[in-house]
């Protein structure tokens, strides 16, 4: 009966001690709000871009193949159509080529290099953002540190004597809470930044790889 009623006692104990992740974060205060915005904005920035970079990174087999065929034929105009029709980060740059088609090859390739730039530009929207709240993140839970020992050390010395160990829990809460906030939205910012950096750079090989092949059927003999 005495072992029944000690372990009751240690698991009510326990109950009263324990803390949801809503208080805790209501402890880091206001900061809180801050690294919950971050969050969220680089979770949309992370869903988004994938999507478009995706959408940007399909080719079809056969597109080459047939903008070979109306260039040898002769039908310059069929092949803008078909870029036209496909309406993708490669088939965009492979149309302002074909605008360019009758001027000497170095102002096409120019021509296509500056369509490429804007591109790129195009792909890497956002990701700034996103490496700035990976490197941000951590620095405002840094920031909720400092304020919370602040807290901490001030009511120690408000406190005189009676120095009592609540003093410091609130202080201690909004240093370790925010800091843990922090890295928790940082590290998956910086990992998410990184991994749509490598499908940028994946696709602008391919940019220049169908931007050679592309340069190499202008200056191939008909037969």
């Amino acid at each position: 009966m005495l072992n029944f009623v000690l372990q009751t006692e240690a698991v009510a104990v326990a109950e009263a001690s324990s803390i949801s992740l809503l208080d805790m974060a209501a402890k880091g205060g206001w900061l809180m709000l801050v690294l919950l915005a971050l969050s969220i904005i680089a979770v949309y920035i992370f869903g988004e871009r994938l999507v478009v970079l995706r959408k940007a990174a399909k080719v079809d087999q056969n597109f080459m193949n047939n903008i070979k065929e109306y260039i040898y034929e002769g039908k310059v105009q069929a092949a803008i159509h078909l870029c036209e029709d496909h309406n993708t980060t490669i088939s965009r740059l492979i149309e302002r080529g074909l605008h360019n088609i009758g001027r000497p090859v170095p102002d096409i390739r120019s021509a296509i290099e500056n369509k490429a730039n804007i591109e790129v530009g195009r792909l890497e929207r956002g990701l700034p953002v996103l490496a700035s709240i990976s490197g941000g993140a951590p620095m405002v839970g840094f920031l909720g540190t400092v304020i919370g020992m602040i807290q901490a050390f001030y009511n120690m010395s408000m406190a005189g004597n009676n120095i009592d160990i609540t003093l410091l829990s609130g202080g201690i809460y909004t240093a370790m809470v925010t800091t843990v906030a922090g890295l928790l939205v940082g590290i998956p910012a910086y990992f998410a930044y990184n991994y749509l950096t490598a499908r940028v750079g994946h696709i602008i090989n391919q940019m220049e790889t169908y931007t050679l092949e592309f340069m190499d059927i202008l200056q191939e003999p008909v037969k």
